[in-house]
């Protein structure tokens, strides 16, 4: 189990470290070392440098174990995440219109997870996404919330709107008691702080589900006003 290999089938991709995923790149290391020793170097390396743009061949090649077929390999494998992530439709300071854009947003990134991930995005008196926080991974059942977690990030960026987004493993989308339970907490600590709650979105497999376009908000709160 202390293979970077055989922890990539057993574990979630989100929760395997830096040294692991960069050893799966390296396959081995020198003689008498693992890959992940080379590892722990190269990330020491990547810390010093003012950007990732000072990378190169040259300056990777000279960490033993690192010749030139493997410098090749990191550098690609840097450019294609980079050139995916700019690729990716980017949440921040759009405009919330619809539940269908958060939907879009984080399906192809949860629709797969096999536990529950606890997302809450942050929005102006505008209504435009400041902020996008994982605040809670759990169980394959449920993951605990901590509603001062979600508060006590508004208040840091000076929010005045909270979305929370969670995924449901099982592809189902509609809530379960517990979400109910939730969300009417958070409704009304929201209220409270003047931060309030305005949807909370449940991905599933091919669709969504929306607290406030399926009218639950209003036995909470009136979201009329909000939105």
């Amino acid at each position: 189990m202390e293979r970077p290999r055989e922890r990539f089938l057993t574990t979630e991709i989100d929760m395997i470290s830096n040294e692991d995923l960069l050893a799966i790149l390296l396959k081995s290391g020198p003689k008498g070392e693992s890959a992940k020793t080379i590892a722990m170097e190269l990330l020491k390396l990547y810390e010093s440098l003012h950007s990732s743009e000072e990378l190169t061949i040259a300056k990777l090649t000279e960490i033993k174990g690192i010749g030139e077929v493997k410098a090749i390999t990191i550098l690609a494998a840097l450019e294609f995440g980079k050139r995916m992530y700019e690729k990716r439709p980017r949440l921040q300071n759009q405009v919330f219109s619809s539940s269908q854009i958060v939907y879009e947003y984080y399906r192809s990134t949860l629709v797969h997870k096999k536990q529950e991930y606890f997302y809450c995005l942050y929005l102006d008196n505008k209504k435009r996404i400041i902020k996008e926080k994982l605040l809670f991974i759990g169980t394959i059942n449920h993951s605990t919330i901590h509603p001062r977690e979600i508060f006590k990030e508004a208040c840091l960026v000076s929010a005045s709107t909270i979305i929370c987004v969670h995924n449901h493993p099982s592809g189902n989308p509609i809530p379960s008691t517990l979400d109910f339970q939730v969300t009417e907490q958070l409704v009304k600590i929201g209220i409270f702080m003047g931060i309030p709650l305005i949807d909370h979105i449940i991905i599933g497999e091919s669709t969504y589900y929306s607290f406030f376009e399926n009218n639950d908000m209003k036995a909470f709160h009136d979201c009329k006003n909000i939105l």
